[in-house]
């Protein structure tokens, strides 16, 4: 399957993947990267009025139809009015994000998602009539549809109908560069996919020929498979082999990190909302260009760059994919050992939108996926440090109102540099590792032990012995399990 939208558009890459590997390495800091993706990213745009519509087509070809005129629809099942608007709103720009035009939002209020049509047989005739008053030729629901839903409503709107999930899968497919982030959407869209795979009138249920009454043999004989079965079959034998090709990636990436905890080198993994700044704030610590867009998950390939603390100490800061409420379980699973990094890192960055209407409701949905990553991998919660970023564009109530429900948030801007120093001073702190008194014999066999004790920590006293080296010293704690074995 080709990495191509819904748009049309196949996706072209300014930076090679030597020099973003998307896989946790360490990468040249070029400013002009970030420029040069993000101008490829504008290169290609859509163009009103060339949607093509065929009248029967097969679901690889009904799924690259362009986006191009929508209409928004949702189902009010509970919360406030606010937080529906808040939902729709996000629909939208996720929507224009894929490159489509939003022409009108719908939304009713049920108890539960019509079991039929999501939105109920009267809604549905009504949301026909905006489709037809628009021009709209694509309908988007809010909310994950089942494929008898899905059917049952295109056929009364009479238009294309997707999801917020193939919404989302969508713009991850447009938006990712590595290899490994092409892998992943492309497994996740299969995913998807698969259970939803059909076709309009009877093209998918054609049986293919040149079986039935040929002289093939015993168990050749037959009507042989219908179109439907055979994309079906090749689907899987695809997201096998993309399995296979994640799982080595994976052993790459696996060793790369390895050799940076190796190093002793503390690492802040940046975990946020999408949209809520980090890429900015990654580049304005670390002087890099990573690329930095005001659209819905600009970044999604795992990006690690060096950085430096106040007192000179290095350490590593790895920009994570942004997430969304209802973010789809398929693209959970499928960037779940880029995730990883999440579980390893020192301290946890917690970008927060200040500007956005609803902040809370961000950070209980990126605790929620957090959550889930770090039960999948029974490691131990790092430390989580609150950012709330772009206070320069937020309302100063709700930043008042952040920083009683937030203590210990720190208040950045990444665009006028407010707060960064705070924010460093903070990062320093939470890296700071505590260093323990040891009392040691070492072997003059273990010249290795010796020498990072002089490096990584502070030598009080030292003499030379018959057995080996007596060293009274403070050094950080996971050098003092290092040498337990050789306390005097």
């Amino acid at each position: 399957m080709t990495n191509t939208s819904r748009t049309g558009r196949h996706i072209t890459h300014a930076a090679s993947e030597a020099e973003h590997d998307g896989q946790g390495g360490w990468t040249a800091d070029d400013p002009s990267i970030g420029e040069m993706q993000l101008e490829d990213r504008s290169a290609l745009r859509r163009v009103s009025g060339l949607s093509t519509e065929l009248e029967d087509i097969t679901e690889v070809e009904y799924r690259q139809l362009r986006l191009e005129r929508v209409v928004l629809v949702g189902v009010w099942t509970g919360g406030t009015a606010a937080q529906v608007e808040a939902s729709l709103a996000e629909l939208a720009a996720l929507a224009e994000t894929a490159g489509s035009e939003v022409l009108e939002g719908l939304v009713q209020r049920r108890d539960r998602p019509d079991a039929s049509t999501y939105i109920g047989s009267g809604k549905a005739d009504e949301l026909r009539q905006v489709v037809l008053a628009t021009g709209a030729d694509t309908v988007i629901c809010d909310g994950e549809l089942t494929p008898a839903q899905l059917t049952a409503l295109e056929k009364i709107v009479k238009v294309k109908v997707i999801d917020r999930t193939a919404l989302i899968l969508d713009i991850f497919a447009q938006h990712a560069t590595s290899r490994e982030g092409k892998a992943q959407v492309s497994l996740a869209q299969m995913e998807y996919m698969l259970p939803r795979l059909r076709g309009w009138g009877e093209s998918m249920s054609r049986q293919a020929g040149g079986r039935a009454g040929s002289n093939g043999g015993v168990g050749l004989r037959g009507p042989g498979e219908t179109k439907i079965e055979t994309d079906r079959r090749r689907i899987r034998e695809r997201m096998a082999k993309l399995r296979r090709e994640i799982k080595e990636m994976k052993s790459a990436r696996d060793t790369k990190r390895t050799r940076r905890l190796r190093s002793n080198i503390p690492s802040v993994a940046i975990v946020g909302y999408t949209n809520a700044g980090k890429s900015s704030l990654l580049n304005t610590l670390t002087g890099s260009g990573v690329l930095v867009q005001n659209a819905l998950f600009a970044t999604l390939d795992p990006t690690t760059r060096r950085a430096a603390l106040p007192d000179g100490r290095e350490y590593v800061l790895t920009d994570t994919v942004g997430f969304v409420r209802h973010l789809p379980t398929q693209l959970v699973e499928a960037f779940r050992s880029t995730l990883e990094e999440v579980a390893d890192a020192d301290v946890l960055m917690h970008v927060v939108d200040g500007s956005d209407p609803q902040p809370t409701e961000q950070i209980k949905a990126v605790r929620e996926v957090i959550t889930d990553v770090l039960r999948e991998s029974d490691a131990p919660p790092p430390p989580e440090l609150i950012v709330v970023n772009k206070i320069d564009a937020a309302d100063p109530v709700t930043l008042t109102q952040l920083r009683g429900l937030l203590p210990g948030a720190v208040f950045v801007s990444a665009h006028t540099g407010e707060g960064i120093d705070t924010l460093r001073a903070r990062i320093a702190e939470l890296l700071e590792d505590p260093d323990v008194e040891v009392k040691v014999l070492l072997p003059y066999t273990r010249g290795d032990l010796l020498a990072r004790v002089h490096s990584d920590g502070q030598i009080l006293d030292s003499a030379h012995e018959e057995d080996g080296t007596r060293i009274h010293a403070r050094v950080p704690v996971a050098l003092a399990s290092a040498l337990v074995e050789y306390a005097a």
